[in-house]
């Protein structure tokens, strides 16, 4: 592929060639919310991102920025010519015309320094000391290996104050006899993804089930609100009994009403606890 304007198919240029101008540039035109025009919503509904997701976007100062950065980093439809096309089907042509100059002089910029690049080697080296490569999506966990992703028998939501009760946690289930394997996001995801798609892809993917470690501080936390509100979405009515509640200790609050049809394991009953743990490993157990 020559990198004559005229030539270039953008359907191939992936996303990663436009640079932060004109990110930024995207930014100020979607960001705002709109009622009359298309913003930054409607563009992550065009890029097949799922309401939860959108959800937990509103919060951050720069939407667009970070739908682009997980788009990219998800989706082999990230291209330039496809966000022009989704652009150009929600009637933002004045994003589309003010920006184009920007986009095809950064097109032409990544076709050069395609060009400049040597091909890379048909062959690995049969002596090689690296390690294996793999996708990032792949490798997002610690043991993690090439076309064998981890698995989990349950995903642990829980906010860091309540962190001594997962170490407790891990002690009786994973290192007794229920030998159980447990996904502790601190202890197990590898750092630099994107939170939000690799815990989505975790729960839905890796992990049969879901303990949900319940406290006062559990209720003021955006990311445990995101994982319980997406593992209740994937098991309406609690069919698959794939998300279960805990509660360890006293709360000041109300039990979260989201979970109260949800049969719960309740460490501060005394009378309780001499069965907690083991109740708890046969529900994780189940296939």
């Amino acid at each position: 592929m020559t990198c004559a304007k005229a030539e270039v198919d953008l359907e191939t240029i992936p996303l990663v060639a436009l640079n932060m101008t004109v990110r930024k540039k995207l930014g100020l035109y979607l960001n705002p919310r709109n009622t009359v025009a298309a913003d930054w919503m409607a563009v992550a509904e065009a890029m097949d991102f799922t309401y939860l997701e959108i959800k937990n976007y509103e919060h951050l100062e720069n939407p667009t920025s970070r739908l682009l950065e997980n788009w990219q980093a998800r989706s082999t439809d990230a291209t330039v010519g496809q966000l022009l096309s989704i652009l150009t089907k929600l009637e933002r042509d004045d994003i589309v015309q003010d920006l184009r100059p920007l986009i095809d002089e950064d097109v032409r910029k990544h076709c050069e320094k395609q060009k400049k690049s040597p091909e890379p080697p048909v062959q690995v080296p049969e002596v090689d000391s690296c390690d294996p490569r793999f996708s990032e999506r792949c490798a997002i966990t610690r043991e993690d290996d090439p076309g064998a992703p981890e698995m989990f028998d349950a995903f642990i939501c829980y906010c860091q104050k309540d962190f001594d009760f997962v170490h407790e946690m891990i002690k009786q289930l994973e290192q007794t006899e229920y030998k159980l394997k447990l996904c502790v996001f601190d202890r197990d995801v590898l750092p630099g993804s994107c939170v939000w798609t690799i815990t989505s892809e975790l729960i839905e993917k890796r992990c049969k089930r879901m303990v949900v470690v319940i406290s006062d501080e559990y209720l003021d936390s955006e990311e445990c609100d995101f994982q319980t509100k997406f593992a209740l979405s994937l098991s309406p009515g609690a069919q698959s009994k794939r998300l279960i509640p805990v509660v360890y200790k006293s709360m000041s609050r109300p039990f979260p009403s989201i979970l109260r049809f949800l049969t719960k394991c309740d460490y501060t009953r005394p009378c309780t606890q001499s069965w907690f743990w083991a109740r708890l490993a046969k529900a994780l157990s189940l296939p």
